[in-house]
């Protein structure tokens, strides 16, 4: 006699996972990925506080290089056939031009201001998104965005209207960087088995490799180095580098765009909340056209309310014959 077995399911595979349980997976994914940007929302604070002025590709460099080189030393995998010319793009968009324009306008601009610029990011992934991965935002989000905009411009044009337009500038740059590297990195996706980790690892080599030369070049090495710049060159390529852009290319990868773009709203939450605390202020124009930035940035990424969705269509269905017209059988006259 055999042993019986269990009948497979009607698909013959096994049920797959619950609505919770997905819904705890996502709300995970969510929770290490948003570490990212909240610890990019430190940096303001750490450049102004810590580390010496005037060296902003200096600053960039050691938050790159010696990270990227510990994650290739950790997974010992390296990039193979259009890979390397992926990794480079990616690399020289998320970090060799992001770092540099990143630091120049924290050095020039209040955290709160420079990390409101940085939330503009959103809006530009969802152009970009519409470009390259035929991802077209509706009119909703197109409508925030546009209310996101009037938001920041009255941030950066309050009454303190002297704010340093290089570091303005700067900080759209390195938004419209970083935005275009999240955009390429959905669409690329990973090699098949590289991880989260081997991927920063590239990227932040390669950025670092960038500026190398042309910190030696432009920069040089700051003259007087104390514990207090040590300390901030660490936080920021540990925490700020190779633990947040692992976490935030591994959310990129599971996570939709709508749902990965929004989470950089952290960093000028973080660096703002770091501000006041440190003494910064802002005008009650600019407060009100941070939140109203905020907000906007938010809700263009919420389902439309019930009243402004399409109504589904009703299909159409063949009339039903009246009972006079059925004759035995169930058929009609």
């Amino acid at each position: 006699m055999h042993a019986s077995h269990p009948s497979p399911s009607p698909a013959g595979r096994s049920p797959g996972p619950s609505p919770a349980s997905s819904a705890r997976r996502t709300a995970t994914t969510l929770a290490l990925t948003a570490l990212a940007p909240a610890s990019w929302g430190t940096t303001y604070a750490v450049t102004t506080e810590l580390l010496p002025p005037g060296h902003p590709l200096f600053a960039g460099l050691m938050r790159a290089l010696p990270a990227g080189l510990l994650a290739l030393a950790l997974t010992r995998v390296l990039p193979r056939g259009a890979w390397w010319g992926k990794a480079a793009v990616l690399g020289v968009l998320n970090i060799g031009a992001f770092f540099p324009l990143l630091f120049l306008a924290a050095e020039r601009l209040p955290g709160g201001v420079a990390a409101t610029l940085g939330a503009a990011q959103p809006l530009l992934v969802a152009a970009l998104a519409a470009a390259v991965l035929r991802d077209r935002p509706t009119a909703w989000r197109l409508a925030w965005g546009v209310i996101g905009v009037i938001g920041i411009g009255l941030v950066v044009l309050g009454p303190q209207a002297g704010l340093d337009t290089v570091g303005v500038v700067a900080g759209l740059g390195g938004t419209a960087t970083m935005a275009a590297g999240v955009v390429l990195t959905k669409r690329w996706g990973r090699p098949e088995g590289v991880g989260p980790l081997a991927l920063a690892g590239w990227q932040l080599t390669a950025g670092g490799l960038l500026l190398l030369p042309l910190t030696l070049a432009v920069e040089g090495v700051p003259r007087h180095l104390d514990a207090a710049a040590a300390g901030g060159y660490l936080w920021l390529g540990s925490m700020g580098g190779l633990i947040a852009y692992t976490l935030w290319f591994r959310g990129i990868g599971r996570l939709p765009v709508g749902a990965s773009a929004p989470l950089v709203l952290l960093s000028p939450l973080v660096a703002a909340v770091v501000g006041l605390a440190l003494g910064e202020s802002l005008s009650l124009l600019q407060v009100l056209g941070f939140l109203l930035a905020l907000a906007a940035l938010l809700a263009a990424q919420l389902r439309p309310p019930a009243r402004l969705a399409p109504l589904p269509r009703a299909r159409p269905t063949a009339p039903r014959p009246a009972e006079t017209d059925l004759i035995p059988g169930g058929r009609t006259r």
